[in-house]
């Protein structure tokens, strides 16, 4: 009786659902993506990786040949959310509406994917074969370079200027965006109004040829 007993508790036990390779590797990669915004990529290892996922080292190398291989396609997968959202928001009609919009999606990523922009602002890992968070920053700033430029062309403006604040400005709103991250305070639309009112005016009141109040005292003395 008692063994029948075990053998009907075997039978009444449901069998855990084997993952396929596909669902595997995503199990994988969305445990990973938890530990590098946790701990950054040199603060976890392959053991924590396959520990987390209840599976054995042997696994995490069979899909990705070590953390260096998760990582990169952690940060490759960031990087392209994060520029589509940009890229998205820059397609409104005039250049205040695709700033703002350029604005709130920064934001929006940091709010709604903080452990992914955590892994990006710590600044991709040399080891990962990524690009940096530097590089991403400069990859929407030439998204953003062209509209200045026009902008700059129809004020009178020298064009070949329009890099240099483009980098300016996306990297204005990627490092409030770090701040942001932490505070998490004013709402996500109300940063976005004041990192706005800051670029646009200070746009609209630009100096064609600026120069240094200090250097021309200077220069006076």
């Amino acid at each position: 009786m008692a063994i029948m007993g075990v053998v009907s508790e075997q039978k009444s036990r449901p069998r855990r659902k084997r993952m396929t390779g596909k669902q595997r590797r995503e199990q994988l990669l969305d445990i990973g993506r938890e530990l590098f915004a946790e701990r950054g990529f040199d603060g976890t290892s392959v053991e924590e990786i396959a520990a987390r996922a209840g599976v054995s080292k042997p696994v995490v190398y069979e899909h990705f040949g070590g953390k260096e291989g998760v990582y990169a396609v952690v940060v490759d997968r960031e990087m392209q959310k994060l520029l589509g959202m940009v890229g998205e928001s820059l397609s409104a009609d005039h250049a205040r509406a695709k700033i703002e919009r350029a604005a709130l999606a920064l934001l929006q990523y940091v709010e709604e994917n903080s452990e992914g922009f955590r892994i990006l602002a710590r600044d991709s890992h040399a080891a990962s074969g990524t690009g940096s968070f530097a590089s991403l920053i400069s990859d929407i700033a030439t998204q953003v370079e062209h509209i200045l430029a026009e902008e700059f062309r129809e004020r009178g403006y020298d064009p070949k200027l329009a890099p240099l604040y483009a980098q300016s400005l996306v990297g204005m709103v990627a490092l409030t965006g770090q701040w942001w991250l932490e505070v998490r305070r004013p709402k996500r639309e109300v940063v976005a109004a004041h990192l706005v009112n800051l670029a646009w005016n200070g746009l609209s009141h630009l100096d064609s040829r600026p120069r240094l109040d200090i250097l021309q005292l200077g220069d006076d003395g």
